[in-house]
């Protein structure tokens, strides 16, 4: 029986895989719930792809070519440049160097989406642009010759709303451009061979200002320009054809660019990308179709700044809002029509139009604080629009099949359609501006060296489990190394209309087949249960109503089933009827935060189901030993004999924000977890709401005092050592967590120091990053997985990496579909003075003790669970991250405080009792 990965639920607006262990191409989406439903109602696609993507096959990418490693990186210009580091005086505050490059494994050869960017010898030329009106903050430029000075232009500029464009609607802005400084490249070129005097060199203005003159050929406003996306993605809809994702949207393909430096070479990193785009089509269809695609969708939501034209007139119009009346309702004076007329009988007698959706909410599209209703009826979604609300589970599900490519058509689509589009290919496609400032790019991938490190072996109760090539093992016949006690417990079945999958009832007889089944399955495994059968609660809920679109009602019916038991219990078994988000939201608020019961929610359709029963059981097995104070496996002793002479203490933190269509002001959510025991298996959290989408941890100090005492209390003595492991932090906020969170962790130390001496132990954090576009592809099928991927336990920290500081890339799991993405390990603080050996191989070791999953994840396992924990927290806030607030509005600093307070209520003290020192939120 193997553990197929780990269940993902959804980040907010952090990008990810689709899960931790298994990559799913590079759409940055994650995948949970049901099956995607798909296909494209009406208004969805346009005869666009969608429900059925033919599986392109893998392989290795330019096989048979030759890959020859870089001449930069193929002497001991590297290892000099180490040597040059032990004469570095650093700030306090400064991140550690290098200590060393990596030597364990066996060496390989990668191809990697980087290509070589040759710079102009002389000065770019910046300038402030100054725009009046002030419409925005003052813009940018970038000049390859100076400009004269001064300079001022005047831009007469009509208003793409404007029904007539004559004299009385131009609007002209003055430009004025001013001159603020040349930017050098030749202290960039000092900085990549890795001069010390040049450590603290600031390479922003250059690097930012090659984005922006490489931003132009994509951007450009001719035919064949893409649509820009955030920040240096580009969608072209001549890429590849839009798939539908049902619900009005489609996907569409892009491409990534950004200019990095590399040690003696700066480098620009090109990759795929996917969004979602408004599918072109009548706004009232798509409205409709979108409401359809999951209960709860809002209308709202879908129409906010949508651009449309109108069909009776021809204009362009931006959707500010929807309105809460229809057009049966809407009245207004029409002198034309004799007086005062629906919306309805308006376009009827005026343009001869008989509305098909008159009770559908009207659409305003009025400019400033005039009100301008419109039926969506009469409007066509305007063609290339991003989406930039929340895809529901089920358009997700589509995204990752249209993301989810194979490495080798991935890098295909990059050095082919990527250069092109983006006008990096040499020649005829070549972007006139790169001519103009003398910047050229290369057009063969960098290749780089690398290793591959061998997996720990894996330890149960009895005996070992070998890994195979895809870092997986089973769980045939294992018995786990510490088995919990599962004392009374109860299981709650919950009916809620889907006849074909639930239990009938508490007499079900195929339901006590299950929970006898799987109770056999729990012994077998050593948990130690009792012999009495559990309790079953049924809960029949009512069934969905739109005016109730998170199920509230529903979530009281479940809190009477439960509270009419006859005792607590000591774990609770949630039969659920579906993946319904709000019931397992709901559920898990109720059982954490106010019951203090360990719980763990199944679906009766896949616990029922006779193909891959016993392995079902076995995966929530896994789980219940955990919960319950348990240790599933544990690693070889030699791989992690480093971390426990001295102890030390394995943490995790991270932080998730409110993503797209949340309620604004809703909090964000941190995490940190620790180990409390020398297997470092059981990681206890603490969690807290901050101040909305702020990324460091503000109640730091006290969350690692709260961790602390934990260890504490189970070891009868502190750690010596702490290694954390800091997820979900942009490489512009490193300095941040230098500055703000490590003085806050060694202030929590200091609670700890007694009259005999200070409490000081060495402190290591390393920050870890997924939200990156470096891939990297084998240069042969030996060294490759089945799908042409790197193995599991590659490890890259040569050619793509810091010049200076210390940082490698990993990929210690095996993908199972599309490309797999390295997670990127940038150390911040070495006070245990790890070398580069010593940290890729505990890394890669840890990736191998997640509790859940019987295969190496992506992430280091302390890092992960934080990630699980901070999850588990939006269950709380399910009501405010899904858009509904007892606020009638949600705008200004003081609706955001009676959201914050809210919030508050529904967190209502977080998880306590004795769930709070255990891992609840697996």
């Amino acid at each position: 029986m193997q553990r197929g990965g780990d269940r993902a639920r959804g980040r907010g607006n952090r990008g990810a895989s689709p899960s931790r262990g298994a990559s799913a191409g590079d759409s940055g989406y994650r995948a949970r719930g049901p099956p995607p439903r798909g296909g494209a109602g009406p208004g969805g696609g346009r005869g666009r792809g969608g429900g059925f993507v033919p599986r392109e096959q893998g392989g290795i990418f330019a096989e048979g070519q030759p890959a020859v490693i870089d001449a930069r990186l193929a002497n001991s210009a590297e290892d000099k440049l180490i040597l040059s580091f032990k004469s570095l005086s650093l700030r306090q505050d400064a991140m550690p160097p290098r200590p060393d490059y990596g030597i364990k494994g066996k060496p390989i050869k990668l191809r990697t989406n980087f290509f070589p960017i040759r710079v102009p010898k002389g000065p770019l030329h910046e300038y402030d642009v100054n725009i009046a009106p002030q419409i925005a903050s003052n813009r940018r430029l970038i000049a390859a010759k100076l400009l004269p000075q001064p300079l001022t232009i005047t831009i007469s500029y009509f208003e793409e709303d404007d029904e007539i464009k004559v004299e009385q609607t131009r609007k002209e802005y003055t430009l004025t451009i001013k001159y603020i400084q040349p930017i050098e490249t030749d202290s960039l070129q000092q900085y990549l061979v890795g001069h010390a005097q040049y450590r603290n060199y600031d390479i922003l203005p250059v690097i930012s200002a090659l984005n922006l003159v490489l931003s132009v050929h994509p951007n450009r406003n001719q035919p064949g320009g893409g649509v820009v996306v955030g920040r240096n993605r580009y969608f072209f809809p001549s890429a590849s054809t839009p798939f539908s994702l049902g619900g009005g949207l489609e996907a569409w393909r892009g491409f990534y660019s950004s200019v990095r430096p590399s040690f003696r070479q700066l480098m620009v990193n090109v990759n795929v990308c996917a969004t979602a785009f408004y599918s072109e089509g009548n706004l009232a269809e798509a409205m409709i179709t979108f409401e359809q695609v999951s209960f709860g969708a809002r209308m709202s939501v879908f129409v906010q700044r949508v651009r449309v034209k109108t069909d009776h007139l021809g204009h362009q119009k931006t959707v500010k809002r929807l309105a809460k009346v229809n057009a049966k309702q809407h009245k207004f004076e029409a002198q034309e029509l004799g007086g005062v007329v629906t919306v309805e009988e308006y376009f009827r007698r005026k343009y001869k139009i008989s509305l098909r959706y008159p009770n559908l909410p009207l659409v305003d599209v009025g400019g400033g604080n005039k009100a301008v209703y419109l039926p969506p009826e009469v409007c066509t979604i305007l063609p290339g629009q991003p989406f930039r609300g929340k895809l529901f589970d089920e358009q997700t599900g589509e995204m990752i099949k249209v993301s989810a490519k194979p490495p080798n058509v991935n890098a295909n689509a990059i050095t082919d359609g990527g250069l092109r589009e983006l006008g990096f290919m040499r020649g005829i496609n070549s972007s006139p501006v790169l001519d103009v400032f003398g910047v050229s790019i290369g057009n063969e991938m960098a290749v780089v060296p690398a290793r591959i490190l061998a997996p720990p072996r894996i330890r149960y109760g009895k005996g070992e489990q070998s890994v195979d090539d895809r870092a997986s093992w089973n769980l045939r016949n294992v018995v786990f190394a510490e088995c919990a006690k599962l004392g009374p417990w109860t299981v709650l079945v919950i009916k809620d209309g889907n006849r074909y999958e639930e239990f009938s009832d508490a007499q079900d007889p195929e339901l006590r087949n299950v929970i006898e089944g799987f109770a056999s399955m729990c012994r077998t495994c050593g948990i130690s249960v009792i012999p009495t059968p559990p309790l079953i609660a049924v809960a029949e809920l009512p069934r969905k109503d739109p005016q109730d679109p998170i199920r509230t009602q529903a979530i009281n019916t479940i809190r009477n089933a439960l509270m009419a038991t006859k005792q607590k219990p000591a774990f609770l078994l949630v039969i659920l009827s579906s993946g319904d988000k709000h019931i397992y939201s709901g559920v898990k608020l109720l059982c954490d935060v106010y019951l203090d019961v360990p719980n763990i929610c199944v679906q009766s359709g896949r616990i029922r189901k006779d193909r891959g029963q016993l392995q079902y059981y076995a995966n929530v097995a896994l789980k219940v030993n955990m919960k319950l104070g348990g240790v599933n496996h544990n690693v070889d002793e030699a791989s992690m004999s480093r971390l426990r002479q001295p102890p030390t203490m394995l943490v995790g933190m991270d932080v998730t924000h409110p993503g797209p269509s949340t309620v604004k002001g809703t909090p964000s959510i941190a995490a940190v977890v620790a180990s409390v025991d020398l297997r470092f298996s059981q990681y206890p959290a603490s969690m807290r709401i901050q101040e909305s989408k702020k990324e460091m941890i503000t109640d730091l100090k006290d969350m690692m005092e709260e961790r602390l005492l934990a260890y504490r209390a189970k070891n009868r003595d502190l750690p010596q050592r702490i290694l954390v492991y800091r997820d979900g932090v942009s490489e512009g906020q490193f300095s941040i967590v230098v500055n703000d969170e490590i003085p806050k962790i060694r202030a929590a130390f200091r609670k700890f120091d007694t009259v005999q001496s200070a409490y000081r132990p060495k402190l290591t954090v390393v920050i870890c990053g997924k939200r990156h576009h470096t891939r990297f592809y084998p240069t042969e099928a030996v060294n490759a997985d089945h799908n042409g991927n790197p193995k599991p336990g590659t490890i890259v920290d040569r050619g793509v990496t810091a010049i200076y500081e210390f940082d490698f890339f990993l990929q210690a799991h095996g993908g199972l579909q599309g490309t797999t993405r390295p997670t990127h390990y940038y150390v911040v603080c070495n006070e245990i003075d790890m070398n580069a050996d010593d940290l890729h191989s505990l890394t890669n070791t840890i990736s191998y003790t997640f509790a859940r999953a019987t295969k190496a994840v992506s992430l280091a396992a302390p890092a992960y669970y934080a990630d699980l924990a901070c999850e588990r927290g939006r269950c709380y806030l399910h009501k405010l991250l899904m858009g509904f607030s007892e606020n009638t509005t949600t705008s200004g600093s003081t609706a955001e405080e009676d959201v914050f307070t809210e919030a508050e209520k529904l967190w209502n003290g977080g998880v306590k009792g004795k769930l709070k020192e255990s891992m609840f939120y697996l």
